[in-house]
């Protein structure tokens, strides 16, 4: 059973950076895609960054030229960084396989306001 752990949140002003990262058990990350999730109160989960086990990226048009995603499958581990923040940012991030396929974790909360 896989299992992942996201940190990196917290409190952010606007045009401010923060890089996430979630941790994967599991020996088969490597030959997955990788995405990561955003939740906004009231709104549904929607995708906002992808990774192939390649390394090939794709990103949503609302964090496209700002946000970044990588993995290090030595380490079974992916990563977001994020950059020039937005208030509409503001959400709790969560990590998965792209389409999920495993369990949610608990996410990481982002808040971006001044």
């Amino acid at each position: 059973q896989v299992q992942l752990v996201e940190s990196g949140g917290g409190l952010v002003q606007p045009g401010g950076s923060l890089r996430l990262s979630c941790a994967a058990s599991g020996s088969i990350f490597s030959i997955y895609a990788m995405g990561w999730y955003r939740q906004a109160p009231g709104k549904q989960r929607e995708l906002v960054a992808r990774i192939t086990s390649g390394g090939r990226t794709n990103y949503a048009d609302s964090v496209k030229g700002r946000f970044t995603i990588s993995r290090d499958n030595a380490k079974n581990t992916v990563y977001l960084q994020m950059n020039s923040l937005k208030p509409e940012d503001t959400a709790v991030y969560y990590c998965n396989t792209a389409p999920s396929t495993v369990v949610w974790g608990q996410g990481t909360l982002v808040t971006v306001s001044s």
